[in-house]
């Protein structure tokens, strides 16, 4: 029986130390592997030398120039598209919905004070009482000036043009630019990045003002009407205490 037993030993010992049953069980795990990792790849995952495998990197998020992701909001990360413009830049009158009449106003704003109407966009876009002077006097200092020497209002545009800069960005809007990109499709390979894109955008938004100044103030009017209160309107809720009625004792019987 020990004979036995030393002989089981020794044929296993043999059989562990046996040249082509290592090589044998090296090749099993070779072929295991090359199973299970399909040209150095795990179920779509890059497997490094350690054979340690990595997460594919996520997409990231594409950024604005003022550092507003354009995926914020997305859940699997991807970019959002922009938003359109309420109105367009020539629906002078609004889309005659429940607006109509702040659309009528809007309207006679721009086409005989623009001042006014430029003023009390930028103080509802600030939401902060107060901001309708700092910006209303200037305007029209430089609508005066414009007039009086150069026949055209043509400085009050470089003043404005930075809130529908403004606008757009806040509500992430589609711009000009990307709307001429998206219509014909023959602006998009000047750009290479975010920021040129910006950048074109901006240029857009002075355009527009000096061009089509009027119906640009109107646009921006109709917008921020339909998002935003205007500051001045603190409407608060109002607590009315009603004293209790006249109480009167029951005579028992």
């Amino acid at each position: 029986m020990a004979n036995n037993h030393g002989n089981d030993t020794s044929s296993g010992n043999d059989s562990e130390s046996s040249p082509l049953l290592t090589n044998h069980h090296v090749a099993a795990e070779a072929e295991d592997e090359k199973k299970s990792n399909v040209d150095g790849k795990t179920n779509g995952v890059k497997v490094p030398p350690g054979g340690k495998s990595e997460a594919p990197a996520s997409a990231g998020y594409d950024w604005t120039a003022n550092g507003l992701p354009l995926g914020h909001g997305s859940v699997m990360g991807e970019p959002m598209g922009r938003s359109l413009w309420d109105s367009s830049l020539f629906a002078c009158l609004g889309r005659n919905d429940e607006f109509c009449s702040s659309d009528l106003e809007v309207c006679l704003l721009g086409g005989m004070a623009p001042c006014v109407l430029y003023g009390s966009n930028v103080e509802r876009l600030a939401s902060a009482p107060g901001t309708f002077a700092n910006h209303c006097l200037p305007y029209s200092g430089l609508y005066l000036i414009g007039n009086a020497f150069f026949g055209w209002n043509c400085l009050a545009p470089w003043f404005s043009y930075p809130s529908r800069t403004a606008i757009r960005r806040k509500f992430n809007l589609e711009g000009s630019f990307e709307a001429l990109n998206r219509s014909c499709g023959c602006c998009g390979s000047c750009v290479e990045d975010e920021l040129q894109r910006e950048q074109c955008e901006s240029s857009c938004d002075f355009a527009t003002h000096v061009f089509c100044h009027l119906c640009a103030l109107c646009q921006e009017g109709r917008e921020l009407r339909r998002r935003m209160p205007h500051p001045g309107f603190n409407a608060q809720p109002v607590l009315v205490m009603l004293p209790p009625g006249e109480q009167t004792m029951g005579r028992g019987v």
